[in-house]
């Protein structure tokens, strides 16, 4: 697809009523009419499972993890009661070592209330939040196989965490087994987590090796994820909620790394932010992020009351990181609680002032022309070096949407604070 391609989809096929047409899932699908119109220039577009993976690697958002023996998940899910447009079933870390088999057990209960309620429509299976997997060891891949194979069709993949060189294409193998065996395409999402990798003297060597098995497989490779919770706790480390996973320096350079070896534009990989884990403020050491002007510019005497509900609510630490997160390059978040979802998924809709830079760039680049003045006039777009950049956005702009003017993610908070989401 040339760069005029690009431009005609997002210049005029992304309408403010657009994804109307079918029923299928998208983001904010809690909003009013009234609402939607008057936050989005450009509406999120449908998404689901069988989107082609240039656009469903951007479309995960926030991705909560469950914990396998959860007896609500399945219930929750089919009542639309999670707004999490991708959950991960986990069958690792957030379950304990003597859980094994009743993990087992919940995963295959889940599933099956899950396709029994398609089967008998009380949920359409295109509504369905992507769903996905997350397994203790590539053996686990096989014996779901056995166990849930005639449940797997509404799944899209499965994470694997621990991966590195030396088990990475095990992983793959069994993935493509599955593939085979049900004749069609089950993703994996790698998670980086482990001491070769954090620890300096062999994290070069080690995200070298990684890169082979992953531009092996690229085709499965829908999304790479950080395990900062894993690297934290090598090094007896945990931050706090005043503090963001870049204030913690170990951490910081390693996903500095991580970025730089997986996050060039030409290797077309997405790699996502690391766990949020905490969803209550606490007592706070430090000030507030969210600062009072925007919101006493926009809502006047109200908006103090509104940011302190958000504060409250919401944990600014969070926003704040995702805020770096996508600075760097980083689009997606793991989260562990609901509460998180909003925050996250508001952050990745494009700012009319990012769309109107993003496609000018993209119609000014016909050798003509080597830089200009924004449409906003606060900065200069350069063709060259902002081009990849200008088609991210856009990429972010048909999953998310686009903010009409005046507009920003606190608009959507504060619906969701109002309608107690």
């Amino acid at each position: 697809m040339g760069i005029i391609d690009i431009i005609v989809i997002y210049r005029y096929k992304i309408s403010p009523r657009a994804g109307r047409r079918r029923s299928k899932l998208r983001y904010f699908d809690f909003l009013s009419d009234e609402d939607r119109k008057k936050i989005f220039i450009h509406e999120p577009q449908q998404i689901d499972k069988d989107l082609d993976k240039e656009s469903l690697q951007y479309a995960l958002g926030a991705t909560l993890y469950i914990p396998a023996t959860k007896d609500y998940i399945a219930e929750d899910i089919i009542s639309n009661k999670i707004k999490a447009k991708s959950i991960v079933i986990c069958l690792e870390d957030a379950i304990g070592d003597s859980q094994i088999e009743l993990a087992y057990e919940g995963l295959t209960k889940q599933l099956n209330n899950i396709q029994e309620a398609i089967n008998k429509e009380k949920i359409q299976r295109d509504k369905l939040p992507l769903l996905f997997i997350r397994i203790r060891n590539s053996d686990q891949i096989l014996n779901i196989m056995k166990k849930c194979k005639s449940n797997l069709e509404f799944i899209v993949g499965f994470v694997f965490p621990k991966f590195s060189w030396n088990n990475g294409s095990d992983y793959f193998e069994k993935l493509k087994i599955l593939n085979n065996e049900l004749n069609r395409k089950f993703y994996g999402m790698p998670i980086l987590e482990t001491e070769d990798i954090i620890n300096m003297e062999s994290r070069r060597d080690s995200l070298n090796k990684i890169n082979e098995i992953l531009n092996e497989n690229k085709d499965l490779v829908l999304n790479i994820r950080i395990g900062a919770t894993d690297f934290s706790g090598i090094f007896g480390i945990r931050r706090g909620y005043d503090v963001t996973v870049y204030d913690i320096h170990v951490i910081r350079d390693c996903i500095t790394d991580i970025i730089n070896r997986f996050g060039r534009s030409n290797n077309n990989f997405v790699i996502s932010g690391p766990v949020w884990e905490y969803f209550f403020s606490g007592d706070r050491v430090l000030k507030p992020k969210l600062r009072v002007t925007p919101f006493r510019k926009n809502y006047g005497l109200n908006g103090a009351e509104i940011r302190s509900k958000l504060v409250d609510k919401y944990i600014d630490g969070l926003i704040n990181e995702v805020l770096i997160d996508r600075a760097n390059g980083l689009i997606g978040k793991t989260i562990i609680h609901p509460s998180h979802i909003i925050p996250v998924q508001s952050l990745y809709v494009v700012t009319h002032e990012e769309y109107t830079d993003a496609l000018s760039i993209l119609e000014k680049n016909d050798g003509n022309i080597g830089v200009f003045k924004s449409d906003y006039s606060n900065k200069m777009n350069e063709i060259k070096p902002h081009t990849n950049w200008a088609k991210r956005i856009l990429k972010r702009a048909k999953i998310y949407g686009v903010y009409n003017i005046n507009q920003d993610f606190i608009s959507l908070m504060k619906i969701a604070v109002r309608n107690q989401i």
